[in-house]
């Protein structure tokens, strides 16, 4: 799961891990690189929405299980992890995110509609 993936729910209104368990399992091993906790923790500390979002992803990113990449950068510690083939699908609402993750194989979980997500495939 990306950072906009665990802001959804205060951005788009969308309850992110009723889908996710509505598409996939309810017993799917969710993982967050720890780049993306990172990223929540910077997006927090600002005000406003964005900051709120961020607050909220944070703590509902421990319902995932933090990995470690090389990478710093929270985008391109989801595409390590899509290279590698540790995960079977990722989590995102980032476009330019979404296609380099498709070129990698791996099929995308996003918003469809009004507070839906669907799998795009690659």
């Amino acid at each position: 799961m990306d950072t906009n993936a665990h802001m959804m729910p205060v951005e788009l209104d969308v309850r992110v891990f009723d889908e996710l368990d509505r598409l996939l399992a309810a017993d799917a091993d969710l993982v967050v690189p720890t780049a993306v906790l990172d990223e929540l923790e910077k997006l927090s500390a600002g005000g406003g929405t964005e900051g709120v979002a961020a607050s909220v992803g944070a703590d509902l990113a421990t319902r995932c299980r933090a990995v470690e990449t090389e990478e710093s950068y929270a985008d391109d510690a989801v595409v390590e992890l899509a290279e590698s083939g540790e995960v079977d699908y990722v989590v995102t609402n980032d476009k330019p995110l979404r296609d380099r993750v498709l070129d990698c194989g791996i099929p995308v979980v996003g918003i469809r509609g009004h507070a839906t997500l669907a799998i795009t495939e690659p």
